[in-house]
């Protein structure tokens, strides 16, 4: 049975829930990561090389990172619908928006939340600001990532702005879109 390394309050929480919704047959063991406030620390049973989370190691195959994880068990547990599959319709463009939150906006969120800036940042990643409109502009063109459909890139993207909310941008489509995702995931798994 695949096992998924967890620890509340932390950049696993979006794949536990999609555990949840996905109702896969996934054993999740808790681990303790070292903390920003300088608790806990790394565990010894965490077998992922740096001891983060999530990990998730399914027989001899191990994933880490969350966008990877999350298409790995997309792809899993199909009937759930949470992402396209290869092949399908919005294939390309979930692939994308699962790749995208972790080359461009978790970086971009960090260093925001740093105060961080420099000019190679900006010419490879960008800035917060454009990453910002990338969200809004998807986002105009229907209530999710993908258009009229909800799917497990929702879940990533949206998950910094309900842990953070003060990283929360000014505009409405955002906003709104944050708060559909959260009630979506409320709601699958309660």
């Amino acid at each position: 049975m695949p096992i998924l390394y967890h620890s509340p309050r932390s950049r696993s929480d979006t794949v536990v829930t999609l555990v949840r919704m996905l109702n896969a047959d996934i054993t999740i063991r808790e681990v303790t990561i070292p903390r920003q406030d300088g608790t806990d620390a790394p565990d010894p049973d965490n077998p992922h090389p740096e001891k983060k989370v999530p990990y998730l190691v399914d027989g001899e195959e191990t994933v880490r990172e969350r966008g990877a994880i999350i298409a790995y068990l997309t792809d899993a547990y199909p009937t759930a619908k949470l992402g396209p599959l290869p092949g399908e319709a919005g294939r390309g463009a979930y692939l994308s928006w699962l790749f995208y939150y972790q080359g461009i906006m978790e970086p971009l969120l960090v260093l925001h939340w740093a105060g961080l800036s420099h000019p190679t940042i900006t010419a490879s990643l960008r800035d917060f600001d454009t990453m910002i409109a990338t969200l809004a502009e998807a986002l105009a063109t229907g209530p999710w990532l993908l258009g009229s459909t909800f799917s497990a890139a929702d879940m990533l993207c949206s998950s910094p702005f309900s842990w953070f909310p003060d990283l929360m941008p000014d505009d409405p489509r955002i906003q709104d879109w944050v708060q559909r995702c959260a009630k979506r995931m409320e709601h699958e798994t309660s």
